[in-house]
């Protein structure tokens, strides 16, 4: 049987896809772009297109699948558009699914990722929640536009810390609890950086790494919202979203500690900001 990958054209379900591969596990890849996804995987697994919102491309995603990661899409703000597919999941006897959903949310019901969660829970799928801190490749990503061009970095996350967390760390633990899916069944995980952080601490290492004075701008909501809606033109859906995870982040007092779970799971230690940073420098030049 095959381990379907949603996603997988990201930056999560492309390492959850290279770890399985490495592991010698037989995998579905799935997005909506097939040609990128016969580009970037070859022979080494099988590709389908998939869309969450379209109801017709499930049976073929699942077809000879008996696990799945699953992570929400960033267009999808509403998280019932996710439930047809996870009902076909239950339908189809899929003995793990592996959701990514967000450090601290087992707390919060304001983010979609509490419903998902839920859904999975209340139709009998056995599940192992992996629950990360913010990516790091945020900060190379989406919010390096305004590290390049304007030497700031733009979050509205106050003077909160953060716990970020390497994409490449997440997808690892991904895969290794759908590799042994029989030992993980119906648990959750954890998946923190190293340490928590704030934006200030953040902003000191990228000067250090790009010889340029980066500041953190701490930008209200609703001046995050114009830069990232009206001058930037993102989703209206996306960006709701990232300030409902900003303002969890602010709120939470909790989740400041680093977890071993990660450890435990892979035997690995986390990779720190700095050296994701460094290895990543030609994003934030200018």
């Amino acid at each position: 049987m095959k381990i379907m990958v949603t996603g997988a054209l990201g930056n999560v379900g492309g390492y959850v896809a290279s770890d399985l591969i490495e592991m010698n596990q037989e995998i579905v890849v799935a997005d909506i772009n097939l040609d990128k996804l016969d580009e970037r995987y070859g022979e080494t697994a099988s590709a389908v297109y998939f869309d969450f919102m379209d109801p017709k491309t499930y049976d073929k995603a699942l077809e000879g699948v008996d696990r799945v990661f699953i992570m929400r899409p960033p267009h999808i703000g509403n998280p019932e558009d996710m439930y047809p597919f996870i009902e076909k999941m239950k339908e189809k006897d899929i003995q793990l699914v592996s959701f990514l959903s967000l450090m601290g949310i087992e707390n919060n019901t304001i983010p979609p990722h509490y419903k998902i969660e839920k859904k999975i829970e209340a139709v009998g799928l056995p599940f192992s929640h992996i629950r990360p801190g913010f990516f790091m490749q945020n900060v190379s990503g989406v919010h390096s536009v305004e590290i390049r061009e304007m030497d700031k970095i733009y979050v509205p996350a106050g003077r909160s810390t953060t716990m970020l967390v390497d994409a490449a760390d997440i997808g690892l633990a991904v895969a290794t609890v759908l590799a042994n899916h029989k030992v993980h069944q119906n648990t959750a995980y954890t998946i923190s950086g190293p340490k928590a952080m704030d934006y200030y601490e953040i902003a000191d290492i990228l000067s250090d790494i790009t010889g340029r004075k980066i500041t953190y701008a701490k930008p209200g909501f609703l001046k995050y919202r114009h830069q990232y809606r009206k001058v930037r033109g993102l989703e209206a859906g996306y960006v709701n979203v990232t300030m409902a995870l900003y303002l969890m982040t602010r709120l939470d007092k909790k989740n400041k500690t680093a977890t071993k779970d990660f450890e435990i799971l892979t035997g690995k230690k986390h990779r720190d900001f700095r050296t994701f940073a460094e290895a990543n420098k030609e994003a934030f030049m200018a």
